[in-house]
């Protein structure tokens, strides 16, 4: 059993409240019938363990989950693809909040990054149901 709850009923969403779709995907959130279980990683820090099976549900590399085009993330680590470990990247992302790729939902089983914040709509359909891959 993974450390992040898998419930149908829930919405968990992973965001930082230091961008602007961060914001926008809450408000969205906020408006479903779900219950809403908000984790500001700008506020809140997401454990490495956590981190790994974030990436995993996603069926992504934890790096993925940094915006390598943002511009902290240049400043620090340039723009030529820096290779590092998963470690590395875990640190990344809870000392730079600002630089995780969009958002993250997570509803039962399923799970997805959510970068534009309006995509999270069509994702709930119209009766805020399930999330959809």
């Amino acid at each position: 059993m993974g450390v992040l709850a898998e419930d149908n009923k829930q919405l968990t969403l992973i965001y930082s409240s230091e961008s602007s779709v961060g914001k926008q995907t809450l408000a969205y959130a906020n408006a479903s019938d779900k219950k809403l279980l908000s984790i500001d990683i700008s506020k809140t820090k997401v454990t490495g363990t956590q981190w790994a099976e974030i990436a995993s549900k996603l069926g992504l590399k934890i790096g993925d989950l940094v915006d390598q085009e943002h511009p902290n993330y240049v400043k620090n680590f340039g723009d030529k693809g820096a290779i590092l470990s998963s470690e590395d990247w875990i640190k990344i992302l809870q000392n730079q909040p600002e630089v995780l790729k969009g958002c993250i939902v997570i509803n039962g089983k399923k799970s997805l990054i959510i970068t534009n914040p309006s995509d999270l709509v069509k994702h709930l359909g119209i009766e805020g149901e399930d999330v959809k891959n």
